[in-house]
């Protein structure tokens, strides 16, 4: 068992961005790889500004961190977050993502530098 203490009020906050469908899709897929926002519109078939607005509700609670990289901003699990223990063991339950990212990788969306 994960043994980590936090505040009840920290938990639900967590969790109540976690109960967000899409925003939990997010972040099982950056548990695999990094990905820029038009890889996720591109996945998730929704506008770039919900996608920015997702990511920035994660971002603010350093969920997921932010890797610049030329033009591009790359966003990843925060594993050295105090509550990833927290964070991936819901993920861990969860079904793996890699139809997604098969689909992904068919496109021609790729933000390399």
């Amino acid at each position: 068992m994960i043994k980590t203490s936090m505040r009840m009020e920290q938990a639900s906050k967590i969790l109540k961005l976690m109960g967000d469908k899409n925003r939990l899709t997010m972040l099982k897929l950056l548990e695999s790889q990094s990905l820029c926002v038009c890889e996720f519109v591109e996945l998730f078939d929704i506008s770039q500004p919900a996608i920015s607005q997702h990511l920035r509700k994660l971002k603010d609670i350093s969920i997921i961190k932010e890797d610049k990289r030329g033009q591009w901003v790359h966003y990843s699990i925060n594993t050295e977050n105090e509550y990833y223990p927290f964070v991936k063991a819901i993920l861990d339950q969860l079904p793996n993502e890699r139809e997604k990212l098969k689909k992904l990788e068919k496109t021609d969306v790729h933000c390399d530098m």
